[in-house]
């Protein structure tokens, strides 16, 4: 399994991702931040720049105990919670 070993705020929602794998991704996360989970994360950046990595889960959470899921990240894969169709 590959996880999250390191997370760096970039521009706005845009985020540098360190893999286990030593794979390094720069991703826009505006559109993982779906939902009134992640109303704050939008809205407040100093909030959304609170991310840190989660050492038990693997990927990246925020204080709330919102995250996202490793595999989305690393893979660029649609979050389950988007249901089927167009993302």
């Amino acid at each position: 399994m590959v996880r999250v070993r390191s997370v760096r705020c970039l521009d706005r929602h845009e985020v540098e991702l360190a893999f286990t794998d030593e794979t390094v991704r720069v991703l826009d996360l505006a559109p993982y931040l779906r939902g009134q989970v992640f109303e704050r994360h939008r809205a407040d950046p100093a909030f959304f720049r609170r991310v840190r990595v989660d050492p038990d889960a693997g990927t990246i959470a925020w204080p709330d105990g919102s995250d996202l899921d490793p595999d989305v990240l690393r893979w660029g894969l649609r979050p389950a919670s988007w249901g089927a169709g167009p993302g």
